[in-house]
């Protein structure tokens, strides 16, 4: 089997996501290519160094620049915070590199489009790692609405809830400040749900929204050495928090359905908790993140005195993905999502063909979430360009 070359920038949370899904994407699936942990970079190198031995990195690198100009890297593995995608990606497409970006796709939507062009006229793939939408159950979802097992979409709800930031005394980290992260929740967690209601019900074409901020200082953050934050931040001062806490949409479709989006950080008790609800002429579909592996269907169908949710596991051989894993009831976890990327990417690489989301899905992701902040600000119904 050929390889190909991989070169990840960001050895973090999603480092080691990604690391996990090109390690295991053979494995399980039968793709064309080899993929080879070729290259890892990052700034610290003692805590990259520590990163790449752990995961089986051939390599390290500190300047992203260098590894982008090496000929035998085939694909760039972006996975690091979004203001630095943009940059990277188009320094990589011109050279030639395939790309695996995480979400969200940029700062502006405008700066993503620049992205795509660069990408289109290098003839590169360009994969943006929505994972969810390789949740077997969002899959089978995404089937069962083809097959009009629910009829016309009247409704989509969808909620995104955490609370990891809920203490005051929680350090001032790059999410919360828009230099970096260009928004809060809204970026960062209904770029999610956003691109699931895309694939799930159509194109959102307006969008009325609100945000709030619940706290607009907190302890300034320090990075040390290895590249770890300290919690404990008394004593280096305080900064104040840009970006919002939480935020709401209200949202039409091109097909004539309503929608409703929830995201914020200020929700105890949920550490990642992604719901949608879809309600349709013949029935209704819900799904729980914290559930992943089941399927909430409602039918209209059944008979009177029959009729309810019914719950889906979504672990049998026909259902997607799952043919590659277990017997069916063995259920799945998070980490596989990231392989299921990995391997469709690959396959797509082999093939020549496209691989959804790109970085034109990220466009019309990144329009909706600006509506949303536009709307929220000037308080009015925006819409989507």
């Amino acid at each position: 089997m050929k390889q190909l070359n991989i070169g990840i920038i960001g050895y973090k949370f999603m480092g080691r996501a990604h690391s996990n899904a090109w390690k295991k994407a053979s494995l399980f699936f039968d793709i064309p290519f080899q993929p080879v942990l070729k290259v890892a970079c990052g700034r610290h190198r003692d805590s990259l160094m520590e990163f790449a031995k752990k995961w089986g990195w051939e390599e390290t690198e500190t300047d992203w620049r260098r590894l982008i100009e090496r000929d035998d890297i085939d694909v760039i593995d972006i996975a690091t915070p979004q203001h630095l995608h943009a940059e990277i990606a188009m320094a990589a497409a011109k050279a030639g590199k395939h790309l695996f970006c995480e979400k969200p796709l940029a700062m502006t939507s405008a700066e993503a489009e620049t992205m795509l062009q660069v990408c289109k006229h290098s003839g590169v793939t360009h994969y943006l790692n929505h994972n969810y939408r390789r949740v077997p159950a969002i899959a089978l979802a995404k089937r069962m609405i083809a097959d009009g097992l629910i009829g016309n979409i009247y409704h989509w709800r969808a909620a995104y809830q955490q609370d990891w930031i809920t203490d005051p005394n929680f350090p001032l980290t790059w999410q919360l400040q828009r230099e970096l992260a260009q928004a809060g929740p809204q970026w960062d967690l209904n770029s999610h749900c956003v691109d699931l209601a895309h694939y799930l019900v159509g194109q959102i074409t307006d969008v009325t929204a609100l945000t709030r901020r619940f706290i607009d200082q907190r302890p300034l953050a320090v990075e040390g050495a290895m590249g770890n934050l300290k919690a404990e931040a008394a004593g280096y001062g305080m900064g104040e928090v840009t970006v919002e806490d939480a935020a709401l949409m209200l949202v039409n479709f091109e097909n004539g359905a309503v929608g409703s989006f929830e995201a914020t950080r200020f929700a105890n008790g949920r550490k990642n908790k992604l719901s949608f609800e879809i309600y349709g002429s013949e029935g209704a579909i819900t799904f729980d993140l914290e559930r992943m592996n089941e399927l909430q269907y409602f039918s209209t169908r059944d008979p009177d005195g029959l009729r309810g949710f019914r719950t889906l596991l979504a672990t049998d051989e026909n259902h997607p993905y799952i043919k590659h894993w277990w017997p069916a009831g063995h259920i799945i976890g998070y980490e596989h999502t990231f392989i299921h990327a990995a391997a469709d990417f690959v396959t797509a690489l082999g093939s020549g063909t496209a691989i959804k989301p790109d970085f034109a899905d990220g466009i019309a992701i990144l329009k909706v979430l600006e509506a949303g902040l536009k709307s929220a600000t000037e308080r009015k119904t925006i819409r989507v360009e």
